[in-house]
């Protein structure tokens, strides 16, 4: 029994132009649920009801792994899914979901003591795609996840379709179509022969895993079926028996308008994947591909690794200077001339968390070098205070950070040649709730003009720079 989610189901919430003139059963009627034909019990024919196809909806939902139970009583049709409640009352504009109104644009109807909602209105308001076949008087319905064809589309296959009294699509005949002539799968490869170039449109989904191909423009060659299975709905399959990440390949003509043809592979596990396509005629579906290797994380190579925090940045401007200079720009220039001295370090590696006007707040610094494992976290900043403030500080919060904040500081008074405001704990968040040592470095004041006359030149910004690096490397015993 096929089980979908949320998406077919909430269908059922808002169902139902029925039209209040019952017609009669359509002889000889089938309903085909993602290819396999329903078992319709004596009250579950297809009714055609002035020009509209109305199917019988306990079939379908009972097929799709609804509970459903009916009170004779209140004439009500209690479906249950995943926690959701939905109930409906037959001749009554209005259901409920989870206990909530919902009105209806028309009400339910009993036929032979069978619920029957029109095919269309399923097909305009839920994942669950359908068509009928007036020739056949056949009901075509495909659950999004299926991945099954019938020739006018479903869920991975949704394409064009029509009820009875409904024009159907015309292809647009100024598009010269390429035939695919035959699928084929072996040593671990799916292969499609096309007699144009096609630029396939590949992609997974989940539930299960699948991989789907895409062939915009396309068409099934008149010769296709001369060696393959292809059904009168354009729906065919090959069975996979050697090759254990795949069970099936199933193709299908996904869609009139534009014509295209969808190829599912139907996989037993998720995989890495790779499309060959040289526009020689075949495309290729390469499972045997090797995953290309994931970037190796920092400090994984057995380097020290330091996180470098360019204070403030993006909508918080930080501290603003005594001729309007704006503290994030000095932070993030003297961070990325940090970065630079820092890749001529062999044994040194390093994140910065912002390499631009950007904004990560204090918890995504934090989250950064703690995720990474950092071995030291460097806060880079301005100063603001009286006019009369000048001179650099550094700030730790944790016992564990205090050597750290002494070399840094030691550093940082001589490459800045201000004068010397100390070491200094506070309670400040990114020194707090790091896990690694981490400091602050308050790199003059803004607010002095002296100061602020020095922290803007590549000179000064360059010198600071280099202390950074150098009491990363002391620290660290790389000097």
């Amino acid at each position: 029994m096929k089980k979908i989610g949320f998406t077919v189901f909430m269908f059922l919430a808002c169902i139902l132009f029925v039209f209040p003139q019952i017609g009669q059963a359509a002889s000889a009627t089938s309903i085909y649920l993602d290819g396999k034909a329903l078992d319709l019990p004596k009250n579950g024919e297809i009714q055609n009801i002035n020009g509209n196809v109305m199917i019988p909806i306990r079939v379908v939902v009972e097929e799709l792994g609804f509970d459903v139970n009916w009170d004779k009583k209140t004439r009500t049709v209690t479906i249950e899914q995943s926690g959701t409640v939905i109930k409906l009352t037959v001749d009554s504009s209005t259901a409920t979901v989870n206990g909530k109104a919902v009105k209806l644009a028309a009400a339910p109807k009993l036929v032979s003591d069978t619920t029957i909602v029109p095919l269309r209105f399923i097909g305009e308001q839920t994942g669950l795609k359908v068509s009928w076949d007036n020739t056949k008087k056949s009901a075509y319905l495909i659950t999004p996840n299926s991945g099954s064809g019938n020739g006018t589309g479903s869920g991975e296959n949704a394409g064009s379709g029509s009820e009875a009294g409904e024009p159907e699509q015309v292809p647009d005949p100024s598009v010269d179509l390429a035939n695919v002539g035959g699928i084929s799968f072996a040593n671990n490869r799916l292969m499609i022969a096309v007699d144009k170039n096609v630029t396939p449109k590949v992609f997974t989904m989940t539930g299960p895993d699948r991989i789907v191909i895409d062939l915009p423009n396309t068409k099934f060659a008149d010769t296709f079926s001369n060696g393959q299975m292809l059904d009168e709905t354009k729906n065919g399959y090959l069975e996979v028996t050697e090759y254990p990440d795949v069970s099936k390949v199933r193709y299908a003509l996904f869609s009139d308008n534009p014509s295209t043809v969808r190829v599912v592979l139907d996989m037993n596990n998720a995989k890495y994947y790779e499309v060959v396509n040289e526009n020689d005629g075949i495309i290729i579906v390469n499972l045997d591909a090797v995953a290309p290797s994931e970037p190796a994380k920092p400090g994984g190579n057995g380097k020290k690794l330091v996180v470098i925090d360019a204070g403030h940045g993006g909508k918080d401007p930080g501290a603003i200077s005594v001729t309007g200079n704006r503290e994030k720009d000095f932070n993030l220039a003297v961070a990325l001339k940090v970065e630079e001295l820092l890749k001529q370090e062999t044994d040194i590696d390093f994140v910065l968390t912002r390499s631009s006007d950007t904004y990560p707040t204090l918890q995504d610094r934090v989250k950064i070098a703690n995720d990474l494992d950092a071995d030291l976290f460097i806060s880079i900043h301005a100063n603001s205070g009286s006019a009369s403030a000048s001179g650099v500080e550094t700030y730790y919060t944790r016992s564990e950070s205090k050597a750290l904040a002494n070399i840094m500081h030691k550093y940082l008074v001589q490459s800045s040649g201000l004068s010397d405001r100390g070491v200094r704990t506070a309670s400040l968040h990114v020194t707090r709730e790091t896990d690694m040592p981490a400091v602050l470095l308050e790199c003059g004041y803004l607010s002095n003009k002296s100061d602020n006359a020095l922290l803007y030149t590549e000179a000064f910004q360059d010198s600071v720079a280099a202390g950074v690096v150098e009491g990363i490397k002391e620290y660290l015993g790389m000097n």
